[in-house]
């Protein structure tokens, strides 16, 4: 930077201009002659809002990323920024009028929108970029695939039967429309913190069942008497059985508790960074398609997937981490919050032994 009595280089991946660096604060270094000195020659913007465990799912695009532009700023905006890894973002911005104000002043050599939300889609149309890849809005105001690549998983997104047909990871999905080829790459996520639970018994390695679907998807609870019973045979054959969830699920996880006789566990409902680490305490985790199933991804959990309205395919082999368990009879709800089957409810369907052979 010219001007300046002091070299600034105010294109290091350090550098604030706000506040002193890290390596200044650390180590007392000033850029004339520092070691730490990272150039960056671009900028790169992923939008992802979404769900939480979508968040999370999205990351393994960084792997590839971080490789083929090693000297990018990499910012992330999004709704779940505790889901977003530091070690390989940048600059994590929650969605609010001040960081949009940020991002506008901007510009960037990628920009990536992986949501179809008519506001990303139109954020995205806005903002300045050399090229644009996953989704944008269409003049008539609705989500358009933003080249070739994304069209495929755009008409999935529209079409049921496409959808159902479908033989593609989620994570196959999101390299094709980023315009890569997935390669086995995994999850990522911040190690977190390692923090002492009072009451949590661990004498036995600890089976986390997470039992809820939030409030919108009640076509994918199993019930209650099937949790408890199943919480009844792990406790037989020797683990510790410990609920999960969040507010939505706390008057449910306290009924399988007591149905139970006490041999689930229930301490309580945490915020999710500390979810995250009683997630980490568990050895296995038997869940539907939540966040807590792709923390457990994350966290290279074993896992049991309880399934029902989604396509089975689009999980994958789970990174060798576990299985898929579905209903004897089918489900007729595909992507169906609620269900609309009148002859039978599928989940009533799903034996506990099999989800109890799945674990063990």
């Amino acid at each position: 930077m010219s001007g300046s009595a002091l070299l600034i280089h105010d294109d290091c991946r350090h550098f604030r201009g706000d506040i002193p660096c890290k390596p200044n604060k650390e180590f007392g270094v000033h850029c004339d002659g520092c070691e730490y000195y990272d150039k960056i020659t671009e900028n790169i913007l992923i939008i992802k809002l979404g769900a939480a465990g979508d968040v999370l799912r999205t990351t393994p695009i960084l792997h590839t990323l971080k490789a083929q532009h090693p000297h990018a700023r990499i910012w992330w905006l999004t709704l779940s920024p505790e889901l977003v890894p530091t070690s390989h973002v940048d600059k994590i911005l929650k969605w609010n009028t001040e960081n949009l104000e940020i991002l506008s002043a901007l510009k960037f050599s990628l920009l990536f929108n992986l949501d179809k939300d008519h506001h990303a889609c139109a954020l995205a149309n806005r903002l300045e970029a050399k090229k644009k890849i996953g989704f944008l809005l269409s003049r008539l105001g609705v989500s358009m695939p933003a080249d070739k690549n994304a069209l495929e998983k755009y008409e999935t997104g529209i079409f049921d039967d496409v959808s159902i047909a479908n033989r593609k990871s989620y994570p196959e999905e999101l390299f094709e429309v980023c315009g890569y080829k997935f390669a086995g790459e995994k999850y990522i996520l911040d190690a977190p913190a390692d923090i002492n639970f009072p009451g949590l018994d661990s004498s036995r390695p600890i089976v986390g069942m997470n039992t809820g679907a939030g409030i919108r998807w009640t076509s994918r609870l199993w019930s209650t008497g099937h949790w408890a019973e199943l919480a009844k045979k792990l406790h037989a054959k020797g683990f510790n059985v410990l609920l999960l969830g969040g507010p939505d699920e706390d008057a449910r996880n306290k009924e399988i508790q007591d149905l139970s006789g006490g041999t689930a566990q229930y301490i309580g409902y945490f915020p999710l960074t500390i979810f995250i680490s009683l997630v980490n305490k568990c050895s296995t985790i038997i869940s539907g398609v939540t966040m807590a199933f792709h923390i457990a991804v994350a966290l290279e959990k074993k896992i049991v997937l309880i399934n029902n309205i989604f396509n089975k395919y689009e999980f994958g082999d789970l990174y060798g981490l576990g299985t898929v368990v579905e209903p004897d009879k089918p489900c007729i709800c595909y992507f169906r919050g609620t269900c609309i089957n009148k002859e039978y409810f599928c989940l009533e369907h799903l034996p506990v032994e099999k989800v109890l052979q799945a674990v063990l």
